[in-house]
């Protein structure tokens, strides 16, 4: 974000030139990490604007279709359709409390609304509702849903997801956004990873993704651990919780990488300023993506 509080829409588009040179599969925009539930419809189409424009056709888009009730995401669909999108993103329903009657009702609803696949979001840290393995699996065998991304934290359910899944004959594509067991998630089953970190080291997801499909399980859990201690970034500001610690840690490490102008955040959360920032440049510096700053690389 400006220091005015807009987008940083050059900022943006240079973090997108960062995934791409990263070697990533497909770039999954207006999610949590892009606090999407801050933005208003003018801001999101700014969003999709820049990304695709910025991709131009190098890799497949998908976008988060997020509200709280499920008009509103069908009306972020249609706005979205002159993108050309490979697919959208979408949680279940929030604020109103539902059940499973209610959240298949409103995936169905989305999906007949598109004819662009959907994958379900698992997120109860932000809606408050986890879904089972057996409903998204339904979804899946049904067409309604193509897979989940699944940012529970919840590596039990995702096993017995996985497991399900499999079983089924894979209807659906299994997704991770929980950084510290990517590798984990693989060997369960997982088809790829998109998580919030991935934005600070593209490149690094990149490597245990290609070392998953070549079966180098010894690389792919040198890279996650690596990475695991890149994560300790999102501790590091420790007067601030959820996104204003772990988005703003992510944004305070774009910045210090010379990718974002700043580290603003989106109204009410405020910027990590003071020690913390030192202590993220130490730790981009111990994991080999900042060089120079007094720490071994």
């Amino acid at each position: 974000m400006t220091a005015d509080g807009e987008i940083d829409l050059p900022s943006l588009e240079r973090l997108v030139g960062r995934l791409l040179e990263g070697g990533v599969d497909a770039i999954f925009a207006l999610g949590s990490s892009g606090e999407v539930a801050f933005w208003d419809d003018a801001r999101r189409e700014a969003v999709l604007e820049a990304v695709t424009g910025t991709v131009a056709g190098q890799v497949p888009v998908i976008a988060g279709a997020i509200d709280m009730q499920t008009d509103r995401v069908i009306q972020h669909v249609r706005a979205a359709e002159r993108f050309d999108l490979a697919g959208y993103v979408v949680t279940a329903p929030f604020y109103a409390i539902t059940g499973p009657e209610e959240i298949e009702a409103h995936f169905r609803a989305v999906a007949a609304a598109t004819e662009r696949p959907v994958w379900a979001y698992d997120i109860p840290v932000c809606v408050h509702t986890k879904l089972s393995p057996a409903q998204p699996l339904k979804l899946g065998q049904d067409g309604v849903i193509t897979g989940v991304k699944d940012s529970s934290g919840d590596d039990v359910s995702f096993r017995r997801l996985a497991a399900a899944n499999r079983a089924a004959g894979s209807p659906l594509t299994l997704l991770t956004g929980h950084e510290v067991v990517v590798d984990g998630a693989y060997l369960a089953g997982a088809d790829g990873s998109v998580p919030g970190l991935g934005n600070v080291d593209p490149a690094g997801y990149v490597r245990m993704h290609r070392a998953a499909q070549a079966g180098d399980w010894e690389r792919v859990r040198a890279e996650q651990d690596r990475l695991a201690r890149l994560f300790e970034i999102v501790f590091q500001p420790t007067d601030k919780v959820g996104p204003a610690g772990g988005v703003g840690a992510f944004k305070t490490a774009l910045r210090e990488l010379g990718v974002f102008s700043t580290n603003n955040m989106a109204t009410p959360m405020t910027p990590i300023e003071g020690e913390a920032v030192d202590r993220i440049r130490a730790i981009l510096a111990d994991v080999g993506l900042l060089y120079g700053a007094g720490a071994g690389a």
